[in-house]
């Protein structure tokens, strides 16, 4: 039975639900770190939890990417990874590069539509841990690249996890940058990744010289359109940013998804325009769609009066158990 969601009856407002649980103590998990190195001479860094457990047969292994500028310091991250050390799982939150606390040493960041990388990753947990009992979330742009793997493998991905979920992902990258390039979104959610995010941007061009970015449209970078052309497009192999929106939106990979995957999302959420999520017509029958009045981005507070942030875990939790046997 599906776990039933409640929003608060005070906290209808879609940014009162995506921005007060960034501000709800979270207790940080006993993460564990490790660096793995990449194919390309790069490393991405790894936060466990419970990892001591991977030598019991068939121990459930949860491994989440995280969203745009997250880490395992994300009230997401934070409450995933505790609800699977309190049911005795594994847990591990793979971290972007860059997004760790050390800068990468490669040019390339990472994007929405960085699928490699979770391809030579899932692939090295199913080599190490070929016992365990594997599933993936990715949360936003951890969500969207996800899907966009899980499309691009189909049946092959059968052999590397269980099953999936993607939560507040968006389906369509240019709904969602037009969204947050205007009003409250490019006042508050906008100006709050484009702080780091130029930062990081700069500092990358700083290292690396040579590379083929556009510096003065990335210092009066105001919104995506102007980011994803400086810099995220050139980096990374896109001819600019519609070109990259295009090719990396998930949408058109839902329909080849094999394995039982969740895709959940609330459409109050002020970052993902409803009308941009994906319809049952347009996915395969192995995906299961969990559209949510409310929740916000990544919000999903949960309760009558007084707030908890378990609803989001307890959800992902129950997936992937009643997934498999």
């Amino acid at each position: 039975m599906t776990l039933p969601y409640r929003a608060p009856w005070w906290a209808g407002n879609a940014h009162i639900q995506t921005i007060l649980p960034a501000l709800i103590p979270v207790s940080m998990p006993a993460y564990q770190r490790e660096r793995w190195d990449t194919p390309d001479d790069d490393f991405i860094d790894l936060d466990w939890v419970n990892k001591n457990l991977l030598t019991q047969p068939n121990q459930r292994l949860i491994i989440l990417f995280h969203g745009l500028e997250g880490s395992s310091k994300s009230t997401y991250a934070k409450t995933l990874m505790n609800a699977c050390a309190k049911n005795g799982f594994t847990g591990v939150v793979v971290h972007w590069r860059s997004c760790s606390g050390t800068m990468n040493r490669q040019a390339v960041f990472y994007h929405s539509g960085f699928s490699g990388e979770i391809d030579w990753v899932l692939r090295r947990f199913a080599t190490l841990y070929p016992e365990a009992a594997r599933h993936a979330a990715g949360v936003s742009l951890g969500g969207n690249a996800l899907l966009k793997w899980l499309g691009e493998q189909s049946e092959q991905a059968q052999d590397i996890i269980k099953s999936a979920v993607a939560i507040c992902s968006p389906h369509d990258l240019k709904a969602g940058s037009i969204a947050l390039a205007n009003g409250f979104n490019q006042r508050v959610y906008m100006r709050n990744f484009l702080h780091t995010l130029k930062t990081k941007a700069l500092q990358k061009h700083n290292e690396h010289p040579h590379i083929a970015i556009d510096i003065n449209l990335l210092r009066r970078a105001q919104n995506f359109n102007d980011f994803d052309n400086a810099i995220t497009a050139p980096l990374h192999g896109y001819r600019d940013a519609e070109d990259y929106w295009r090719r990396a939106s998930s949408k058109p990979f839902l329909k080849t998804i094999a394995i039982p995957t969740l895709v959940l999302n609330a459409l109050n959420d002020p970052f993902i325009p409803a009308h941009s999520l994906a319809k049952a017509k347009e996915t395969s029958p192995a995906v299961q769609l969990e559209y949510l009045e409310h929740g916000g981005h990544v919000g999903f507070l949960y309760g009558h009066t007084r707030p908890n942030l378990n609803w989001m875990p307890k959800r992902v939790l129950q997936f992937f158990q009643n997934s498999t046997p």
